[in-house]
């Protein structure tokens, strides 16, 4: 019988907590049900991690860097203007279709940093991560700020409605 490293424990927790975070939010979300998911106990799941809002932090970081990366990767290569849209656009679609789970969490993640106020950590880092998503999608589209908020605009509707269970496009 193989034995999980706990570095691949703690990815499987990762990835547990982005799918309980994003459907229940944080304070829905036990620390039980991300270490039932990962198949551990509560206390090995807090040899992992200090406490929730690490678990929470970890899964949100992890999810807009996924955004990140996805939108990089897509614009590898692509020539500016209209063809760096399509693959960008592209890119948001298979995001939504096959990791709604990923920009859910990330929309947890804003609710959570509403709450924060003004001041408050959680802010800082949610902030820190959208701009990273901005900066992978504002320059292949030529650094048009009009043009990117268009780009995100449209993606937040096709977030809002997986939110809801609607599929993209349905607010057409």
């Amino acid at each position: 019988m193989d034995r999980i490293s706990t570095q691949e424990r703690r990815e499987s927790a990762v990835r547990a907590a982005i799918a309980e975070f994003a459907i229940t939010g944080y304070h829905g979300t036990s620390t039980a049900a991300i270490a039932k998911r990962v198949g551990v106990s509560q206390p090995y799941l807090f040899r992992l991690f200090p406490d929730k809002r690490a678990i929470f932090v970890v899964a949100l970081t992890r999810s807009a860097e996924d955004t990140r990366l996805a939108f990089e990767r897509a614009a590898d290569g692509v020539e500016g203007g209209e063809p760096a849209l399509q693959a960008l656009t592209n890119a948001y679609t298979r995001l939504i279709s096959t990791r709604p789970k990923t920009l859910l969490m990330q929309m947890q993640g804003y609710a959570v940093a509403a709450a924060a106020g003004t001041q408050g950590d959680d802010r800082i880092g949610v902030r820190a991560g959208w701009m990273r998503i901005w900066e992978a999608v504002h320059l292949p589209l030529g650094a048009d700020a009009d043009r990117t908020a268009s780009f995100f605009a449209c993606g937040m509707l096709g977030n809002t409605l997986t939110a809801i269970g609607l599929p993209p496009g349905a607010g057409k």
